[in-house]
């Protein structure tokens, strides 16, 4: 399994971005699939999560600005985000879960600045 996140940036406050995630060696389609982001000296956070069946969460931070979505002929998740904001610069990581492994893409910075 492999995960290749990208999109990241340097975007100013209001501005928007969507991050993608290709997969392979797992289909989005039938797989749960996450974004988290990791902010400085932060853990690690779940904020977005959509599942097989196409339900989406989001960790309240997010709500109303963030969307998350899949493309199954590109087997790729997207992260929508509008209205950024300063608080949602972090390293944006896609994560999946295969047979109990869970599986981490290589990190998209974002950095919300004026």
């Amino acid at each position: 399994v492999q995960l290749q996140a990208s999109g990241g940036g340097l975007v100013q406050p209001g501005e928007s971005l969507r991050l993608s995630c290709k997969a392979s060696g797992v289909r989005v389609s039938i797989n749960s699939m996450n974004w988290y982001r990791q902010a400085p000296e932060k853990e690690r956070e779940l904020i977005a999560a959509l599942t097989s069946s196409g339900t989406t969460n989001f960790v309240d931070s997010v709500k109303g600005r963030f969307t998350i979505s899949r493309d199954s002929v590109k087997n790729t998740v997207y992260l929508q985000m509008n209205n950024l904001k300063p608080e949602d610069t972090a390293v944006y990581y896609c994560n999946t879960q295969r047979a109990s492994v869970s599986f981490w893409g290589r990190g998209t910075q974002v950095t919300v600045s004026s």
